[in-house]
Order: C-alpha cells, then sequence, then structure tokens
C-alpha cells in the first residue's frame, strides 16, 4: 500500500537546537517533508518554514517525511558546501533510535544488504544484490519490550529508506512505518524512528560538534 496521499503535517513551532552564523540545526517533526513535494498541496515542509524565518538557510541534508529528529541547514553557500562534503564523505556521523515489531536477536550486527528503488511500488526501496547500491547499517539493542525491540541504528551509508529496508530485511519492521509494516505493526500514530544524534565539524573552526535530541517515543 502506497503512503495515505493526505498530507496534514503538524504544526508544531520550529525546534532550534543550535544556531550561528553558519549553521542552524533543527529538530524535524514527524509527518513533516523535509522539502516541498510535487503539487501545492505538499509545499509546506521543514526547509520553507526554516526558510520564513531564515530566508538565507540552504539545504544539506533530509530526513523521511515520517521520521523526526535532528537535521542541519547551511546559512551559507561555504557552510553549505563544508557540510555536503562531510555527508558525501561519511565524516558526519548520524544515530537513530526505532522500535521494531518482534524480539530481534542478535542484540549487536549489521546488515549489508545492497538497495535499489522498486520502481512498480516506487517510493518503496528494495534489497537487489544485482544492481543494488552498497548499504550497511550497524544496530545494537536498547531494550526489549511487550512484543517489541528498541534499537539504536547507526546507518553508514545514507540510502533512501535505508534503516527501513534493512529493519524489514532482519524480519522486524520499524513501528507505524506505512511503507514496510504489515498488520498490527502498522497501527501507530506515527512511524517509530527519530535521528536522535549527529556529529559533524563547524565549517568555519572545525570544532567536532554533537547534537542530541532525545525521542518522544
Amino acid at each position: 500500500m502506497a503512503v495515505s496521499s493526505e498530507y496534514t503535517p503538524p504544526q508544531d513551532p520550529l525546534e532550534i537546537l543550535h544556531h550561528d552564523a553558519q549553521i542552524l540545526v533543527v529538530n524535524k517533526p514527524a509527518g513533516l517533508l523535509s522539502v516541498p513535494g510535487r503539487g501545492a498541496h505538499l509545499a509546506d515542509c521543514l526547509l520553507t518554514r526554516v526558510q520564513a524565518v531564515f530566508p538565507e538557510a540552504l539545504l544539506v541534508h533530509r530526513l523521511d517525511r515520517d521520521t523526526s529528529g535532528i537535521l542541519v541547514f547551511a546559512l551559507t553557500p561555504h557552510a553549505q558546501r563544508h557540510l555536503s562534503m562531510q555527508f558525501e564523505k561519511r565524516t558526519a556521523k548520524k544515530a537513530y533510535v526505532a522500535r521494531l515489531g518482534g524480539k530481534l536477536e542478535p542484540r549487536v550486527g549489521e546488515v549489508d544488504l545492497p538497495l535499489i528503488v522498486d520502481w512498480p511500488n516506487r517510493p518503496r526501496q528494495m534489497v537487489c544484490h544485482e544492481t543494488g547500491k552498497p548499504a550497511l547499517t550497524e544496530y545494537r539493542v536498547v531494550k526489549y519490550g511487550e512484543g517489541e525491540t528498541r534499537v539504536r541504528l547507526t546507518p553508514k551509508t545514507g540510502r533512501t529508506h535505508q534503516l527501513r529496508v534493512h529493519m524489514l530485511a532482519l524480519g522486524h519492521a520499524i513501528l507505524g512505518d506505512p511503507l514496510y509494516a504489515e498488520g498490527a505493526a502498522r497501527e501507530h500514530a506515527r512511524m517509530m524512528l527519530h535521528s536522535e544524534e549527529l556529529r559533524i565539524k563547524h565549517p568555519d573552526s572545525a570544532e567536532s560538534l554533537k547534537f542530541r535530541a532525545k525521542a518522544r517515543f
């Protein structure tokens, strides 16, 4: 089943975690697009909300609509180039927290499965060993709950829907995932995936910075 065509983004006020002359770090709510979609009904997004307050803000990376958490924007072209290079070279470090259906074992592991868009069912992605692009995710179980597992996910690559498809491949879809979860696992108010931590180097000083925003689930 495709993601619902209804788009009713949350109206939470902008949650700013850090702001200086070069960068802006915000906590994106679940259900809000990072960038505008196709069509006027998908125009409301985090980028346009940020630019209403910081007109000079430039995109560096994005999160899926249904994922919440930390996003960094550049406030100068210099910062955008610098930060984009960190994401491209994978020196920017990201960590997510998720709730999965079932009991994930073993408690620590990695998923090394290449991914590609599933064209007939886009925007779904799928594992494909012939034509997929390399994708690597490390995971660690935080705790087990009633019929579910809380995990910390560290993507080593940045493929579309990587964490969602890799957890599905282990047999444990992310709870509330409108694309990949089925049955009771889908019946949640939101997708239980949150970008909890981001480590980058400041574009001017090269100082190592770490930003954290706890998941609200």
